[in-house]
């Protein structure tokens, strides 16, 4: 990695914009994928306590041998943790998973606004965050309507919204509303799964470049100004995903990828998503 370009959040946290999802990365392999990531020059490292896999993720950290304060670590609450009864012991088992004195982001995963949470949730979250416990707090899966709800009756403004977008699913009006409001986006499932990798406008930037699908539709996201968190488990991957500091997307080429926007989610809708996160 030539370059590790920093974006400043609300607060004035510095946070790598380019950073490694571990989402479906398996338990078992959760540390040798993490310590892959963090020996190609990732130091941003997003994990999650419905991902199960904290503790290899911390136990990766360890090994790396890297300072703690080189490296950007975020994590979320489990939907079924929310509430002022839950998300504070929730934190605590998250921290001890990870085996460390603080995390750097903490994020609410769902807004769930069935259950009506949110709002005492994030209570939670800023005490958190008074306390030193974490560097930050934001939020991820929120649309407008529940970053303003939120909002209304917070004192302290959600630092990133971590959201579906890739090609196919660019959510602009999320992302208008997270900006307009002060927060920082972060794409999830960047590459759309690996879907939106044989999209014409995506192979003909990468012909033109000489990179791979995947490096162009990263850089992409790069120069439209998200924070953006590639997952994969192959060491080859993982290091080519890093790798796209060398070239710059057009105009032409920008306007293209931006045009590929859909309705099609490849994850549940926010509006309606209320499942727990525990394990059956």
């Amino acid at each position: 990695m030539t370059s590790q370009p920093l974006m400043t959040l609300n607060n004035d946290v510095r946070i790598p914009q380019l950073g490694f999802g571990t989402f479906q990365v398996d338990e078992q392999e959760t540390q040798r994928v993490v310590e892959a990531a963090l020996e190609a020059g990732y130091r941003h490292i997003d994990t999650a306590a419905g991902y199960y896999h904290e503790a290899g993720v911390g136990a990766a950290l360890r090994a790396s041998g890297l300072p703690r304060e080189e490296v950007f670590l975020t994590t979320k609450l489990r939907n079924g943790d929310q509430g002022r009864g839950r998300a504070r012991d929730a934190f605590e088992a998250s921290r001890e998973a990870l085996g460390v004195e603080a995390v750097d982001l903490y994020l609410i995963h769902w807004p769930v606004p069935g259950k009506g949470l949110a709002g005492e949730t994030w209570e939670v979250f800023e005490e958190l965050y008074a306390k030193g416990s974490v560097r930050a707090i934001g939020v991820s899966n929120f649309l407008p309507d529940h970053l303003a709800s939120l909002m209304a009756g917070a004192s302290v403004t959600p630092a990133v919204n971590q959201i579906e977008v890739h090609p196919s699913f660019q959510q602009p009006e999320t992302q208008l509303a997270s900006r307009d409001a002060g927060l920082a986006v972060e794409a999830y499932a960047p590459i759309g799964q690996g879907a939106d990798l044989e999209l014409p406008a995506v192979t003909e930037a990468a012909a033109a470049h000489g990179v791979s699908p995947a490096q162009v539709v990263i850089r992409w996201h790069l120069q439209e100004g998200r924070i953006v968190i590639p997952k994969s488990a192959t060491p080859e991957r993982i290091v080519s995903n890093a790798d796209v500091f060398g070239f710059e997307l057009d105009a032409e080429q920008m306007r293209a990828i931006g045009g590929l926007d859909t309705a099609e989610r490849m994850f549940p809708d926010p509006q309606t998503a209320e499942f727990t996160q525990f394990r059956s």
